[in-house]
């Protein structure tokens, strides 16, 4: 018995070292498929790797020309189709591109929300920083936040700032049929007037006018924009518009002024307007001097009427390119006698003159910023 024992010991020893063996072997061959399998992984990772960097080193070769030839180049405008802005900016579109390196074609998109703040915040944050989206925007917008008020959180101090296609003066008008005729009036009596947006124009001026010059202007809230406004005073469903610029109303209403079909109660420039120079300025109707440096900071916008720009951190030289296209297509005879047909008026603000602005702005002293959000009811 106990040599059979013992031999069926020996059997057993010999039969686990054989599976032992056959392990090892396996493990040994799975060992290698692994490797193998890492090794061509490895190789898949460095592979991709140095394409990225392949690319990345190609676009960054690659010189403005290459890269805007046979690109799309979209121009997004914060108002609707026919709009003042939206005339602007389809007159630059059918010649801005012609002055960009490599002729990107040029397209227009409306994207109308809160006044324009969708169209800032999409340029500021969402659209591809890269030199192929642009827009324009209310000319009021880039000094909301120097007042607190910024709700998608915004610096504008950092966009890249194309410049402005005009310089403008607003006005303040009635309809003809209304008994507000004149400023005086216009103390003494309350006017309907649109609002088009939070932090539009149209919202945020009456407000100030009437604490910093003593107007009655009535803010009805709900309108798309200006022109729409503009049909409903027709309409009899307002009474005036508080603040549409001189270059809207020669654009788009010529016949209000030939046909004296407004009332004009104020302009806000500090120079006469040469076809109305009866119409008194509110710059000279306001005499304290913290409210006249007030209202000096919220008609700055003025001075850049039309304004353009694109994402911040574009690569320094699209930037350029696209700031020096913008100087020469406003400084095109083609673009200007198309302006001219569309009765559109042109003023060039460079970029650089619009950066200064806004910065200069962004340093007004305490007690006018503090005078201004009194002014707006902000506090």
């Amino acid at each position: 018995m106990r040599i059979k024992t013992a031999a069926r010991r020996t059997v057993a020893r010999k039969q686990s070292l054989r599976l032992e063996g056959n392990f090892a072997v396996v493990s040994s061959r799975y060992r290698e498929t692994i490797m193998q399998r890492l090794a061509g992984c490895a190789r898949v990772i460095v592979a991709a790797t140095l394409l990225i960097v392949a690319s990345v080193g190609n676009a960054k070769s690659q010189t403005v020309e290459q890269f805007y030839k046979g690109r799309q180049l979209t121009l997004l405008v914060f108002s609707g189709p026919g709009s003042t802005y939206d005339i602007y900016a389809r007159v630059l579109a059918r010649h801005f591109g012609e002055h960009v390196p490599g002729k990107p074609v040029v397209i227009v998109q409306n994207m109308l929300g809160a006044g324009g703040l969708k169209v800032e915040q999409y340029i500021y944050r969402i659209a591809p920083k890269d030199g192929t989206v642009i827009g324009t925007i209310g000319r009021g917008l880039p000094f909301e936040p120097m007042l607190g008020e910024n709700e998608v959180h915004v610096d504008p101090l950092k966009f890249t700032w194309l410049g402005s296609m005009n310089r403008d003066v607003s006005l303040a008008m009635s309809w003809h049929t209304s008994k507000i005729k004149t400023f005086a009036d216009l103390q003494q009596h309350q006017l309907l007037v649109p609002g088009t947006g939070a932090g539009a124009d149209s919202e945020i001026l009456p407000l100030a006018f009437n604490r910093l010059a003593g107007t009655k202007f009535k803010i009805i809230e709900g309108y798309r924009d200006t022109p729409i406004a503009a049909l409903a005073m027709e309409r009899g469903e307002l009474d005036g518009l508080a603040y549409w610029s001189w270059s809207s109303i020669m654009a788009a209403h010529p016949d209000w002024i030939r046909d004296r079909k407004v009332n004009l109660l104020f302009h806000t420039g500090l120079d006469p307007i040469s076809e109305v120079p009866a119409v008194p300025s509110l710059r000279n109707l306001v005499t304290n001097p913290t409210d006249k440096a007030a209202l000096a900071f919220l008609l700055a916008r003025e001075i850049i009427g039309r304004p353009f720009l694109a994402p911040p951190d574009l690569p320094p030289d699209r930037a350029a390119a696209l700031r020096s296209a913008f100087a020469a297509t406003l400084r095109d005879p083609a673009f200007l006698q198309d302006a001219k047909r569309t009765r559109l008026d042109v003023s060039l603000v460079t970029g650089a003159e619009t950066d200064a602005l806004l910065k200069n702005s962004a340093g007004a002293p305490q007690e006018v910023i503090a005078r201004v959000k009194d002014a707006l009811g902000r506090h």
